[in-house]
């Protein structure tokens, strides 16, 4: 005779059992079944509900922070990718050598550009009726600065001595950018991605220029400014990993990547170092000289700045910009600006100057010799 089975719990005859508890169906729901939990008082599930949003709240705003991050490391990582694969096939140190005998003359010209400050509106009551600039003068400005170097080196330089490469020096501060926030924003004609492409266009017409209307070679060593940084401050550990100028250069030297007659010179730090003959030029763009107007305006700072910087690694010349205002100081040059007179050249107490670059000749047997100022105005 069969087993009866009898609930574990009731001590019943069960017509429908649990096999595993041994308990009938009736006991087996009573033991799994939790109670729920008591009802709370209106006021602690309204604030139990607001808890619950701000956390939902909290973490929907954490995910968007985290994917947009995601999204900004991705894009810098193919960008600065993109940048090390052009920058892989530019040689960051370039010697010029003689080509002539020692009876022969020989030089290289050093044709200096910068401070252009393009989009930047300068009115002519800003400066006391000294000068007016924006984007059509600019333009003009340009224009004439290409087509005034080729100029004074073909018809002042070349029938007298053999020039076979011509250096280029870009040093920077190209736009004007935001750095100073709202004040450039209010008066700036571009914004500076569309301020970067524009003078990025003009300096592509002003070396083809060059190509298609001289036999030269073109040494191009390329310096980024002070304004053209993303961030508030200079971070001059990286500083040109955040400037708009390090990724126009970049695009330049792949845009002439096939042709023979240029060299782009790019590096990561503050100065390039150029051997040209037995001369040693430093470029950089020169906002770490530290200038208060003093006596003696420039010269001092710049002369300090300079010693150092030659105890540790000889230069020749220092060539640089930033300041707009053309200065030579046997050691070192400044560089005058395509902007011209501005706000800034006025609360630094700059001479004023009419807006101008800079050409000068290094010679094979004598160093540098000639300085000549590349007026940008009929």
């Amino acid at each position: 005779m069969a087993e009866k089975r009898v609930c574990q719990k009731c001590r019943q005859n069960p017509i429908r059992w649990d096999s595993k508890t041994g308990m009938c169906l009736g006991c087996y729901k009573e033991a799994v079944i939790v109670p729920a939990p008591p009802m709370l008082a209106p006021a602690e599930r309204v604030t139990e509900d607001r808890a619950k949003l701000k956390a939902i709240a909290e973490l929907r705003d954490a995910k968007e922070k985290y994917d947009a991050a995601v999204t900004i490391i991705e894009r810098q990582e193919a960008e600065l990718g993109w940048l090390n694969d052009i920058r892989a096939g530019i040689d960051t140190t370039y010697r010029i050598e003689p080509h002539e005998g020692a009876g022969t003359s020989e030089g290289t010209p050093i044709i200096v550009a910068s401070d252009w400050h393009v989009e930047e509106t300068v009115t002519p009551a800003q400066v006391s009726g000294l000068n007016e600039f924006n984007l059509e003068i600019a333009d003009a400005r340009i224009t004439r600065f290409w087509q005034a170097s080729l100029k004074l080196v073909q018809k002042h330089l070349n029938p007298g001595i053999q020039i076979r490469e011509v250096i280029l020096a870009l040093l920077g501060d190209f736009i004007t950018g935001q750095i100073h926030g709202a004040e450039n924003a209010e008066s700036n004609s571009l914004l500076p991605v569309d301020a970067i492409i524009w003078v990025q266009n003009r300096i592509i017409a002003g070396i083809d220029f060059w190509l298609n209307h001289s036999p030269y070679k073109l040494i191009i060593p390329c310096k980024v400014g002070n304004h053209t940084r993303t961030t508030l401050r200079t971070r001059f550990g990286s500083e040109t990993g955040h400037s708009l100028e390090t990724l126009m250069y970049a695009l330049l030297a792949a845009h002439y990547r096939n042709e023979p007659r240029i060299k782009f010179v790019i590096d990561n730090g503050y100065h390039t170092y150029l051997e040209v003959y037995d001369q040693t030029v430093r470029f950089h763009h020169g906002h770490t000289i530290k200038y208060q107007g003093g006596i003696g305006g420039l010269f001092i700072p710049a002369y300090k700045a300079v010693g150092a910087w030659s105890k540790a690694r000889w230069a020749d010349l220092d060539i640089f910009g930033h300041f707009h205002q053309s200065k030579d100081g046997g050691s070192f040059l400044c560089n005058g600006s395509l902007i011209g007179y501005n706000a800034f050249a006025l609360s630094i107490k700059a001479d004023y100057e009419k807006p101008k670059q800079t050409l000068l000749l290094m010679d094979k047997k004598r160093g540098r010799t000639s300085v000549w100022p590349i007026l940008l105005e009929n």
